[in-house]
């Protein structure tokens, strides 16, 4: 410890006689001696430190940019929007579109082209939005009556048959082996297996087991819009599955005449007149056995 004490005063120049007498009969004198001699030209430049720090914070790496968590989020809600956008559009142009009536409903809409549909009770149609100014088609099952807008041929498609107009107002039902077309504006072409037939407005043609029975009518629209259910020469199950249709009831017929025509009208908002009448009619009697079921019996 002395040692070092001597050696700091030593490289101090800050001996006495004395101590420097002792330190340098040390054995270790001739080695420090000798580094003394070889550091002593030896040079240091004054510390800049003003430069020091200036060159530390040029040579600071750039803080990396960070996405906070809700912006990302909001990225990925964006995308998923586009993306739900981009779904919809191909829904509402691509993929074919249904409208359909339940029964005991009626149900009214408008086509692209602006043409009006009304589809009667139990009754669908299908059509596509895509290109439809240049190809107005559709498919049918049931009855609708159209007031088409003109513009190009407008087909109208069934199981049974086709109808095909260019501008005009009509009628078409299309049931189990029944294909009815009623013209009341303009010209309508109807095809039906092998038959093909041009309709003009007061005119309209039944295709029923083969059979072709054409009649001319003098409504201006069908009935059944304004809530009465029109028949001519209908047998009592034709008549029966109608009403089942407007009143959405279920009814059982128990009687051996189911030859008889009926001609005439039943309201499709009065279920206890049309029963009244079709019991009147056939000389049955009919029970409410439920809410919506139906048993006509004979007297």
């Amino acid at each position: 410890m002395k040692e070092n004490r001597l050696l700091a005063k030593w490289l101090n120049d800050d001996l006495s006689p004395d101590e420097l007498a002792e330190f340098e009969a040390s054995p270790d004198f001739e080695k420090y001696q000798k580094i003394k001699n070889y550091t002593s030209h030896l040079q240091v430049d004054d510390l800049d430190e003003n430069a020091m720090l200036s060159n530390i914070l040029s040579q600071k790496k750039a803080t990396p940019k960070v996405v906070p968590l809700y912006k990302k989020w909001m990225f990925r809600a964006a995308a998923i929007f586009v993306l739900a956008i981009g779904i919809t559009l191909v829904m509402k142009f691509f993929v074919p579109q249904t409208q359909t009536a339940d029964f005991g409903e009626k149900t009214t809409f408008s086509l692209p082209d602006h043409s009006e549909v009304v589809l009667n009770s139990g009754s669908e149609i299908n059509y596509k939005k895509w290109n439809w100014d240049n190809n107005r088609h559709l498919e049918l099952k049931g009855e609708a009556y159209f007031r088409v807008a003109k513009g190009r041929r407008f087909e109208v498609q069934t199981n049974l048959g086709k109808v095909t107009v260019l501008g005009t107002q009509f009628n078409v039902k299309a049931r189990k082996n029944r294909f009815d077309v009623v013209c009341y504006e303009g010209r309508v072409k109807v095809n039906y297996a092998n038959t093909q037939i041009l309709l003009t407005h007061g005119q309209s043609v039944r295709f029923e087991n083969g059979k072709q029975v054409k009649m001319n009518v003098n409504s201006l629209k069908p009935e059944w819009i304004d809530n009465q259910i029109c028949f001519t020469k209908e047998n009592i199950r034709t008549l029966l599955d109608e009403v089942e249709r407007q009143y959405n009831v279920k009814i059982e017929l128990n009687s051996k005449d189911t030859i008889s025509l009926f001609t005439g009208k039943l309201p499709a908002k009065d279920l206890d007149t049309a029963l009244q009448i079709i019991s009147t009619t056939y000389h049955l009697e009919a029970k409410k056995v439920s809410e919506n079921k139906i048993i006509f019996d004979e007297k």
